[in-house]
């Protein structure tokens, strides 16, 4: 049974789908990476940037939930396996091998800026192709932009903090 929704896609919905899956691996990997993150951070301002990393975990894990069920509507399969995830995604993943504050804020504030990129690109797909993806896209970027913000903001705090020290 074909499905209406993605009767109203004017693209190749199997090109859309491939695109969102790949989304969907980066959303994994981001929600692990805030997550481990957030158990392993060191350093000052440690407590502010834990609430900040579990915060961001939740809502990476929210937009894999949205691409999920997209995906779904579309009559696609999501990405079934962990395995996969690394080798589809856009953004990759940044172990928090240096547990530092200030080096878990750079490696994440760097995946913002690739997952904004990668949700600039979508929009530009979508605008005219199918608008539902468009909008989750609109609101998933709209929380990448957050995080980066708030992430530049507690590594400028750090900064800061570290210049008045010396």
């Amino acid at each position: 049974m074909a499905q209406i929704g993605r009767s109203i896609v004017k693209m190749d919905v199997d090109k859309l789908i491939n695109l969102l899956n790949k989304s969907l691996a980066d959303e994994w990997l981001a929600y692990y990476q805030y997550w481990i993150g957030a158990k392993v951070v060191k350093g000052p301002m440690k407590d502010a940037v834990i609430a900040e990393l579990e915060l961001h975990a939740t809502e990476e894990l929210t937009h894999a939930q949205l691409l999920v069920t997209r995906i779904i509507q579309l009559g696609g399969t999501p990405v079934l396996s962990p395995d996969e995830w690394t080798k589809i995604t856009n953004c990759g993943y940044a172990a928090p091998e240096d547990p530092f504050v200030s080096v878990i804020l750079d490696q994440n504030i760097k995946g913002e800026q690739c997952a904004i990129q990668v949700y600039s690109k979508l929009l530009d797909i979508t605008r005219e192709a199918d608008p539902v993806t468009y909008d989750l896209v609109i609101q998933i970027l709209k929380d990448e932009v957050e995080h980066e913000e708030d992430l530049a903001a507690l590594k400028e705090d750090f900064n800061l903090m570290i210049e008045r020290r010396k």
